[in-house]
């Protein structure tokens, strides 16, 4: 991953430090990790933010500020790859989530039918309800959610781990190579 890429949208530390509502955290928000943009800070920012993606509710950026501080990992980036999760993906994703805890709790090949409530029909007219609607649908799933999500949020994280940490490599790799290869040109010219 380019670090022009992630400057030209991540807010500075100093922007983030004047903020009213951040700056009272002071000293926690000091390490430089926090900040800088090296392929393990940006790896494991991306792994705390698709961790926390799934965590229910709005406790998504609090989860991965506070993960982020503990680890000391970027926390802008954990901060903005939360919102993979979105009201066009939630869906999905605890769907995903609750097969997977059907598959390790080995409901899936005992014969009995998974009593599921139909997924809440959800109309631009009553917006309001959506949020009552698809908490009473998520609970309806038990214990394969329960299971699945921690699980999924698991998953995501690592591979969203090794795949910014692998990306980084190759580029970096790249980019020496072609460096090489306009050395070795002006050389031999």
């Amino acid at each position: 991953m380019s670090r022009k890429f992630f400057r030209k949208y991540l807010p500075s530390h100093e922007a983030v430090r004047r903020n009213r509502y951040i700056g009272v955290f002071g000293s926690l928000l000091s390490h430089h990790n926090l900040w800088h943009l090296h392929r393990r800070s940006v790896a494991g920012g991306v792994a705390v933010g698709m961790f926390s993606g799934l965590v229910p509710g709005p406790l998504q950026m609090i989860s991965a500020a506070i993960l982020a501080i503990l680890f000391k990992v970027n926390l802008p980036v954990a901060l903005a790859v939360t919102f993979y999760t979105n009201p066009f993906t939630i869906v999905p994703l605890y769907y995903a989530a609750y097969k997977l805890g059907r598959l390790v709790l080995f409901e899936s090949g005992n014969g009995a039918p998974a009593v599921v409530l139909e997924m809440p029909g959800l109309s631009l007219a009553d917006i309001s309800s959506w949020l009552p609607s698809l908490l009473h649908w998520g609970m309806s799933l038990g214990k394969p959610l329960a299971i699945g999500l921690p699980l999924l949020a698991l998953l995501l994280a690592a591979a969203g781990y090794f795949v910014v940490d692998w990306t980084w490599r190759l580029q970096v790799i790249y980019g020496w190579r072609r460096r090489a290869r306009r050395h070795r040109k002006r050389i031999e010219s």
